[in-house]
C-alpha cells in the first residue's frame, strides 16, 4: 500500500525544522507534523525553542517543551538570545532576536516551519495598515518565503485559532499559556484582545477576507515586480548602486516603486513614504558639491558620482594607529572592518626592515608616489583620481613602514613599498561580510 501524497505546501522539502514555542499554535503545528511523519517515513523533523529569558516563566517552558518533544521522538534545540535595543519596540525587538536565532539554528537542505494562522494574517494586516504601509507592507505574511539559505513556510495560515484550538483539544494536547498574551500594552495583543473580537462579533468572515485583501495586495506587487524587473537592472551599478539620471525622468510613482525595489533587492527594511521623498530630495537632489547622506539605523544611503550607495556607518578612524608588532599573527581591524594578515595571498609588497615599525593607519599626509605613476598627489587626490568614494577612503587601512606608506591593500603600492623579485610578502585584507 502506497502512502497518501504529502501536502503541496510542503514539496519538495524532507527536512523541517519547527518553530515551536510550546503555545497553541506551535503545538498544533508539531503534533500535525509528528503524525505526517508516521505516514512518510522519511520525513526528517526537529524542533528548535528561542529561550527569550524575558518572563520568569522561560525555564519552566523549555522543561515542558522537552517533555513533549521526547515524548514525540523529535529532537528539539534551545537558544538563548538577549534583545538588543536599536531604538525598536520590544515586539520588534523580540521578533529580530527570535529569526537570527532561527536562521542560526537551520542546517543544510531544511526549511523552517512556523505555526502564524488565520487570526496572525489578519493582525499582521491591520498592524500595516495602522503604520500606513503601502501594497508591499499589506501583502502580509506569504505560505512560502525565501529565508536565510533555504524557505520558511507557513501551513498554518488559512486555518483560524478557534479551529486549532478545538483540534488541540479533541486531541488532549497540552500548551503554554504565555502571560504576556494578556498584556494589552503590546500593540499585537491590543488587537487580539478588543479589535478583532468586536470585527469577527459584526463580521464573522471578516479575518477571511482580510487574508483576501493580502492575497490580493501580493499579486499585485508580484506584478510590479515582474514589470519593473528589467528596469531596475538597469538601474543598478557596480556594488549594488542606483543610477541617478534615469530616475529623473521619471513620474514620481515610477521612481518610488523602483526605490523600494532597490531596497528589497539589498534585503533591507523597507523605507517609508516620506523617507523615499527625503531621500530624493536630500540626496539625490542636493548640489553638486554636496556630500549628502540619509541615514537608516546603522546604514546611510549616500549620493557619489551620480549614484545612489547604500553604506554601513562607521565611526570616525581619523588619527587611529595600529601597532602592528608580530607579523605572525593577523590585525584586527576596528568598526567591523575585518583583519590584516600576512599570508599565502594578496598584494605583494616588500618585507620591513628590522628598523621599520609596523603599523595600520586611515590617513596619510605629503605626497604619495604609487607604482604605475611617474607623479605624486596626495593622498585625497589620488582617492579621488582612483574613484573611492569619501567613506570607503575613511575605511581603508593604510599599512606604513616607519613613517612611510606602503600599501593600500586592493587598492595601491607605494614606491617605496613595491616587492622585489625573490622578497616578497602578500598582505591580505580579510574584510567583514555586510548586508
Amino acid at each position: 500500500m502506497t502512502s497518501p501524497p504529502l501536502p503541496d505546501w510542503l514539496e519538495p522539502e524532507r527536512r523541517l525544522l519547527v518553530a515551536f514555542s510550546g503555545g497553541l499554535d506551535s503545538t498544533v503545528l508539531l503534533y500535525r507534523l509528528v503524525q505526517l511523519r508516521e505516514r512518510h517515513p522519511a520525513l526528517q523533523l526537529r524542533a528548535v525553542h528561542i529561550h527569550h529569558g524575558i518572563s520568569r516563566f522561560a525555564d519552566a517552558w523549555v522543561e515542558h517543551c522537552q517533555e513533549i518533544c521526547d515524548s514525540w521522538n523529535v529532537p528539539l534545540q534551545v537558544r538563548r538570545v538577549t534583545l538588543e535595543n536599536r531604538g525598536q519596540g520590544p515586539e520588534a525587538q523580540a521578533r529580530e532576536a527570535r529569526y537570527r536565532a532561527l536562521a542560526s539554528a537551520l542546517a543544510p537542505d531544511e526549511a523552517l516551519v512556523t505555526a502564524q494562522h488565520l487570526d496572525d494574517q489578519c493582525e499582521t494586516l491591520l498592524l500595516a495598515l495602522r503604520r500606513g504601509s503601502g501594497p508591499a507592507g499589506l501583502a502580509a505574511m506569504p505560505q512560502r518565503l525565501a529565508f536565510a539559505h533555504t524557505v520558511l513556510l507557513r501551513p498554518l495560515l488559512d486555518t483560524p485559532r478557534s479551529e486549532l484550538e478545538a483540534w488541540a483539544r479533541q486531541h488532549r494536547l497540552c500548551w503554554i499559556d504565555d502571560d504576556s498574551n494578556a498584556d494589552d500594552s503590546f500593540d499585537r495583543n491590543f488587537l487580539r484582545l478588543h479589535v478583532l473580537p468586536l470585527l469577527q462579533a459584526r463580521w464573522p468572515h471578516f479575518a477571511r477576507a482580510a487574508a483576501r485583501s493580502a492575497a490580493l495586495c501580493g499579486e499585485q506587487e508580484q506584478l510590479l515586480d515582474e514589470l519593473l524587473s528589467d528596469a531596475l537592472s538597469g538601474l543598478l551599478g557596480a556594488d549594488n548602486t542606483l543610477r541617478i539620471a534615469p530616475l529623473a525622468e521619471m513620474s514620481e510613482a515610477r521612481r518610488n516603486a523602483l526605490l523600494r525595489r532597490w531596497f528589497a533587492h539589498l534585503k533591507v527594511a523597507m523605507p517609508s513614504r516620506a523617507a523615499l521623498t527625503r531621500l530624493w530630495e536630500e540626496v539625490a537632489c542636493a548640489r553638486e558639491d554636496a556630500a549628502p547622506q540619509l541615514r537608516f539605523g546603522a546604514y546611510a544611503v549616500r549620493r557619489y558620482r551620480g549614484a545612489l550607495w547604500w553604506v554601513k556607518t562607521r565611526m570616525s578612524l581619523d588619527g587611529v594607529c595600529l601597532k602592528w608588532r608580530d607579523s605572525r599573527q593577523p590585525l584586527v581591524l576596528p568598526e567591523g572592518l575585518g583583519m590584516l594578515c600576512w599570508g599565502d595571498s594578496g598584494i605583494a609588497v616588500r618585507p620591513p626592515r628590522a628598523d621599520e615599525p609596523v603599523s595600520v593607519r586611515f590617513g596619510a599626509h605629503g605626497q604619495i608616489h604609487i607604482v604605475g605613476r611617474e607623479r605624486g598627489r596626495t593622498i585625497k587626490k589620488l582617492w579621488q583620481e582612483l574613484g573611492i568614494p569619501p567613506w570607503q577612503r575613511a575605511a581603508t587601512p593604510l599599512l606604513f613602514y616607519g613613517e612611510q606608506p606602503v600599501a593600500a591593500p586592493g587598492v595601491f603600492i607605494t614606491q617605496e613599498g613595491q616587492a622585489q623579485p625573490g622578497q616578497s610578502w602578500l598582505l591580505d585584507w580579510k574584510k567583514e561580510q555586510e548586508q
